[in-house]
């Protein structure tokens, strides 16, 4: 009997704090939120989008460079003519070739658009900002993803391992029902009882094997890699117990990327304003350029002609009446501010309502988790003296069935709510923006 003891306080112990080793791959938290950083596919299709915004940001593209052209051409032809002079006189050619050729270079340059390309510029500066910060928000998704991955499967590493334990519990009640009906202490009905709970705790097993099957394939889908990759996890987790409201709400404000990407896109929006109201004012431009001209006619008053040299100019132009467009378009801008600064402060206000009710999560099942740990400690020590009086004959089979199913029962609430605490402090992490990213 002291060997069934000591399984019950070897099962407890893996709860509260060891691991558990398959002889399979070890699988870090660290390298588990590495591999997703390397592979994962949204964080990669969100990089690309980041990456197209940094190309986008420029001068060329905020219209503060010249534009400078090359441009060449050449034809020619070949003519039967016939030119009757004043005088009567008339001149035939026959296959008279004409050619030309040119070619130069170019410059247009816009020296002032009433400031709209300077917020142009600044707009596509901001929406490089935003770019980083939606990147930023998806990879806190995806690690969160991962942890709550994770933690998941070292749960369910744990089921097993309670699951395991019941069988065994089940297999030593099987043996000794069958021992007493052998001696003729005992009855059928006891062993085939002691059967049937032993079948159902095999399969329960089983089907928890299962589960931790299946959300291992879903920590490798997370981490885009072979999804058949078997492996372990560490087992013991705790939930941090210090985290503060207050300290959690100013970081909030200052680094969730999803509130900074709703203030930067309020941003964009003025500055859009800015390059429609520049189209109030003149747009002045300088513009030069080099051209080299060749010509050949036998059938022309000059049977050849030739002409390079510089040119050069301003131009000015200025937006008089188009329709009332421009009003219209200002009106528009102005509302897409307000429409920016209304899902500005909705995002303030969901994410304030959101870590409330997150930390209010966490703080319950703190509490729920220190009840909990007190109970499987009271469920084990009633396991362990209900199947010494079951050897002994002291109680009857139900009561050691309803001593192991307290203890199961007091193991999974313990887990679950210990990981769903787990889950609070990830969320509030990540809604804080101060998720660890390494």
């Amino acid at each position: 009997m002291k060997q069934y003891k000591f399984r019950m306080l070897g099962v407890l112990s893996i709860f509260l704090s060891s691991t558990l080793v398959y002889g399979q791959e070890k699988l870090t938290l660290q390298e588990a939120i590495r591999t997703a950083l390397q592979n994962n596919y949204d964080i990669k299709l969100i990089k690309n989008e980041t990456q197209i915004a940094k190309n986008n940001a420029n001068l060329g593209n905020a219209g503060m460079l010249p534009l400078v052209i090359g441009d060449f051409s050449t034809g020619g032809s070949r003519q039967n003519t016939l030119q009757t002079q004043a005088s009567g006189t008339e001149r035939r050619i026959n296959g008279a070739r004409n050619s030309n050729m040119g070619y130069g270079v170019g410059l247009d340059w816009t020296v002032f658009d009433g400031f709209s390309m300077f917020a142009n510029y600044d707009r596509l500066k901001a929406l490089e900002q935003q770019g980083e910060k939606n990147a930023t928000q998806q990879i806190l998704t995806t690690i969160t993803d991962v942890l709550a991955a994770y933690y998941n499967v070292a749960k369910q590493q744990q089921l097993v391992i309670a699951a395991d334990s019941t069988i065994d519990i089940s297999s030593f009640r099987l043996r000794i029902a069958d021992s007493k009906l052998k001696i003729g202490r005992g009855s059928k009905l006891d062993v085939l009882a002691a059967q049937v709970d032993y079948n159902t705790d095999t399969s329960s097993y089983l089907q928890q094997k299962n589960l931790l099957d299946n959300y291992m394939v879903t920590l490798n889908q997370l981490m885009a890699r072979n999804v058949n990759i078997k492996f372990t996890v560490d087992n013991a987790f705790d939930i941090e117990e210090n985290l503060n409201y207050t300290n959690l709400a100013a970081q909030l404000d200052q680094l969730n990327p999803a509130l900074q990407s709703a203030i930067l896109n309020k941003k964009i929006a003025e500055l859009s304003l800015k390059q429609v109201q520049g189209n109030r004012y003149p747009q002045i431009s300088v513009n030069s350029g080099y051209d080299f001209n060749r010509s050949e006619s036998p059938t022309g008053f000059n049977t050849q002609f030739r002409a390079r040299g510089f040119s050069y100019g301003l131009t000015a132009t200025v937006n008089i009446f188009n329709g009332f467009l421009q009003r219209q378009n200002e009106r528009n801008a102005k509302i897409n501010i307000n429409t920016a600064e209304l899902q500005l402060n909705q995002t303030k206000q969901n994410l304030n309502a959101q870590l409330t009710s997150a930390y209010q999560d966490y703080s319950t099942f703190l509490e729920l988790a220190k009840l909990e740990r007190g109970n499987i400690e009271i469920a084990t020590q009633n396991l362990d003296i209900t199947l010494e009086k079951y050897r002994l004959g002291n109680i009857t089979p139900l009561e050691l069935r309803e001593a192991q199913r307290n203890f199961i029962d007091a193991n999974n609430r313990y887990l679950e709510i210990k990981y769903q605490g787990k889950l609070a402090e990830i969320y509030l992490k990540q809604i804080s923006g101060t998720l660890n990213l390494q």
